[in-house]
């Protein structure tokens, strides 16, 4: 006999939720940027709060370095070519939970095009009720990949030696999410 955990939907609230990276800049101090166009869902177990599974897809054209003129760079061919791929994605694919709220968030990362596996480690930031009656849960994740395994591999090598752009990108996510109603 095999049985299913009842599980709740909750919808990532964008306006409440980032997807942020760092990456290193002339081998100087880190670039930060984040995207704005988050949307997902998590399914969450009723007798938990680490979640059972998670998508989520990001629209590429939201990139904001607070450089106009580098974001268009960011936006072209030369990185993520956002005409062509519109939208960063990932699906979970495993969610093991290390006790303390805490997890690993392995899935599928979509950029550029190219689908590889990461992991993510991840904890419940928080859930309560919020004053309009939706329950409402937060979740905090973070990874490092490099960029250039999903085909981003534009530079330039500097007069000094080194380059212009560091290969690793360290993602920083803050979730929070309301459940359907």
């Amino acid at each position: 006999m095999t049985t299913t955990q009842a599980t709740t939907t909750y919808t990532i609230d964008p306006a409440h939720s980032s997807a942020e990276f760092a990456v290193r800049h002339m081998m100087l101090s880190k670039v930060r940027g984040t995207f704005h166009g988050l949307a997902g869902t998590i399914a969450l177990p009723a007798a938990g709060s680490v979640p059972a599974s998670v998508s989520a897809d990001i629209e590429v054209a939201s990139i904001d370095t607070r450089e106009p003129q580098r974001d268009a760079h960011l936006k072209s061919p030369d990185f993520f070519d956002a005409e062509k791929f519109t939208h960063i994605r990932f699906a979970s694919t495993d969610i093991s939970d290390a006790g303390n709220g805490r997890f690993k968030l392995s899935g599928t990362l979509e950029i550029h095009g190219v689908s590889l596996p990461v992991t993510l480690d991840a904890e419940v930031a928080g859930r309560t009720t919020d004053p309009w009656g939706n329950d409402r849960i937060a979740f905090e994740a973070k990874t490092r990949i490099n960029r250039k395994d999903f085909g981003l591999t534009y530079n330039q090598t500097l007069e000094t030696g080194g380059v212009l752009v560091g290969e690793d990108i360290d993602i920083e996510l803050q979730i929070q999410a309301i459940a359907k109603k």
